[in-house]
């Protein structure tokens, strides 16, 4: 595998998978199984991990565009690349919004129950009024 390449996932890790806490599944398109290959991606998302010290429940991860059309993603979505939302779930949101910037991420999405982080522009946004309302206090 090369760096960004789009591959379909099988059941074990490709030779050289190298992030201990991250199945290829989790990453792969819920619906075909493609997956983009980004290492850099993968070792920021391991860095935040480790940093949390807690396992981290993927949402959504990698998408083909059939996929992304039909759960009405955006056209330009991080997650054609690669982008990960993350349950909030037994985390304190602040110290995950926290490793996730500190190790590179630089694309927010916040919502309720997740958190999207990707290595697009520069940017953030809010699922909705009360996502707003929770995350505002947290944000620098």
């Amino acid at each position: 595998m090369s760096a960004g390449s789009i591959e379909l996932m099988t059941m074990t890790p490709p030779p050289g998978w190298r992030w201990p806490n991250f199945m290829p599944q989790e990453m792969a398109c819920r619906h075909c199984g493609e997956t983009y290959y980004w290492p850099d991606f993968m070792d920021r998302l391991q860095a935040a991990r480790d940093q949390v010290g807690r396992p981290f429940r993927v949402l959504s991860a990698h998408r083909c565009s059939l996929h992304n059309a039909r759960i009405g993603g955006a056209p330009r979505s991080q997650h054609l690349r690669l982008a990960v939302d993350i349950a909030l779930h037994g985390h304190d949101a602040r110290s995950l919004y926290r490793a996730l910037r500190q190790t590179g991420f630089t694309g927010f999405g916040f919502y309720n129950t997740f958190i999207h982080a990707d290595l697009g522009p520069l940017r953030r946004w809010f699922g909705n009024n009360s996502a707003r309302k929770e995350w505002h206090n947290w944000l620098d």
